[in-house]
């Protein structure tokens, strides 16, 4: 059995064709600047080392997708003979609140669900969708099942999903703390179990999905009982450009002082906040970190208030959890930021966690970084959303 795990952004698709009778990647790859003249697919046949940069105009995402699979059986580097040899599409979807609670086969009545909370995933579930409806276009008969990020977090119990503010507005429009990262979450999280030969139902675990977006997860019994990002996945801890949790009234000042719009706030928050705005450099981690480590003092600034806030939420999910056995780090920051780390386990001494620093001088590894002696186990699991996608479109195609 192959399944193409498809996620689609505003003006991007991610792809991987993945064999599960391995579980093994045979071709992967990203069409960037969808819409554009200029864009372009960048397409690498998994254990060949080939990687192929291609500028091909695709002005939606129909065209995005079969250009890209006409690249799966090309001659010159095909890993498949036909797409008949493609048994179904996994997408990862991000929204689906609380209509959906789990993986699901797409059907209309996903693609309305999507529809409903695009507000809540504005940059996210319109290309979803669009990706979906590409590939009922260029694929009309193959099954696809949808992955939300926010269905992992549906076990949230109520006392922790509701804010307090006037509760018919969760009544009247939703409003409440969803998660996301889910499946990045759901996946290191039985990844852990597995290596450690333990039964999830056993441990208490918080996972560190750290990258552009970033989230925080406290998992019980391979549950997720609470989670840092909330209605939206702006919220949490600072990321490279989103401001993560503020004092609300922060907003409502600004709106007035500056005559902002809704959607102007929603940029600031989402586009021109975080580390970025606080260190004054260019969106890009890797050089906020590096200037922090020179005088540049608001990167410092940048980079402490980015451990605290990870820390501060681990040490808030010991309390939801009564005590923590692992912490696990991921995503592009937590699987090859050494600092980072380094960093953050500091700030939890105090728990009885002691990082081994040797162990962590390493990036992109599944590896333990903690000490024989430290009450936490910290380990990094690269995730693998994409993997755990498979399973879940594998699973549901054999009902």
């Amino acid at each position: 059995m192959k399944i193409l795990v498809l996620n689609c952004g505003s003006s991007s698709l991610k792809y991987q064709l993945i064999n599960m009778e391995t579980d093994e990647v045979m071709a992967s790859g990203k069409y960037e600047r969808i819409g554009e003249k200029e864009a372009f697919l960048t397409h690498k046949i998994e254990g060949t080392g080939k990687k192929i940069k291609i500028e091909n105009p695709a002005y939606n995402h129909t065209e995005a997708i079969e250009f890209t699979l006409e690249q799966l059986v090309n001659p010159e580097y095909k890993v498949i003979d036909s797409l008949d040899e493609i048994t179904a599409i996994g997408h990862r979807l991000v929204h689906g609140g609380e209509k959906i609670a789990e993986s699901v086969k797409i059907d209309d009545n996903v693609i309305e669900v999507l529809k409903e909370y695009t507000d809540l995933a504005p940059l996210h579930n319109p290309a979803c969708i669009l990706g979906i409806e590409a590939c009922k276009k260029v694929m009309p008969n193959k099954p696809m099942v949808g992955v939300f990020d926010t269905a992992f977090h549906q076990t949230i119990s109520k006392e922790r999903y509701i804010y307090p503010i006037p509760y018919e507005y969760y009544k009247k429009y939703g409003v409440r703390k969803y998660g996301f990262h889910g499946t990045s979450h759901m996946y290191v999280s039985q990844r852990l179990a597995e290596i450690e030969n333990k039964d999830i139902k056993d441990m208490k675990i918080v996972t560190c999905h750290l990258g552009q977006g970033s989230s925080i997860c406290a998992i019980n019994g391979g549950k997720s009982v609470d989670t840092s990002m909330g209605l939206t996945p702006l919220g949490g801890i600072p990321m490279v450009t989103r401001s993560g949790d503020l004092d609300p009234s922060v907003i409502t000042y600004l709106m007035k002082k500056e005559c902002l719009t809704p959607e102007e706030m929603e940029t600031i928050l989402n586009k021109n906040s975080g580390l970025s705005a606080i260190s004054g450099l260019a969106p890009d981690f890797r050089e906020i970190e590096e200037a922090s480590n020179t005088d540049n003092e608001m990167a410092k600034i940048a980079i402490d208030e980015f451990n605290y806030a990870i820390a501060s939420y681990i040490a808030k999910y010991a309390v939801e959890l009564n005590g923590v056995d692992y912490i696990v780090f991921t995503g592009g920051i937590g699987e090859n930021q050494i600092n980072i780390r380094k960093g953050v386990c500091e700030k939890l001494k105090f728990m009885g966690v002691d990082i081994d620093l040797e162990a962590n001088n390493m990036r992109g590894e599944e590896k333990v970084i903690s000490t024989p002696d430290s009450k936490v186990k910290v380990w990094v699991i690269p995730t693998n959303e994409e993997l755990m996608i498979a399973k879940e479109t594998a699973r549901l195609i054999k009902e």
